[in-house]
């Protein structure tokens, strides 16, 4: 199972830097770091909706899924 993260994708549709992401949503650098290099294990659906609050979008602008080559 593949979790694709897009909000580089987001970020560039509402011509938005990461510093200001993390500044409207309250993570750090670091966490948003991990998140959009789908590094992340989970996300909490209050950063998702903090998130999506943001960027003026859906959660599955931002998430998406891709099956496997062995699924």
């Amino acid at each position: 199972m593949a979790i694709i993260v897009n909000i580089d994708v987001m970020l560039a549709k509402r011509k938005m830097s990461v510093t200001e992401l993390t500044d409207k949503v309250g993570i750090t650098m670091a966490n948003l770091s991990i998140l959009k290099n789908s590094k992340a294990k989970a996300i909490r659906f209050s950063t998702l909706a903090a998130i999506c609050k943001a960027l003026e979008c859906q959660p599955g602008d931002i998430l998406e899924y891709r099956m496997d080559d062995g699924e």
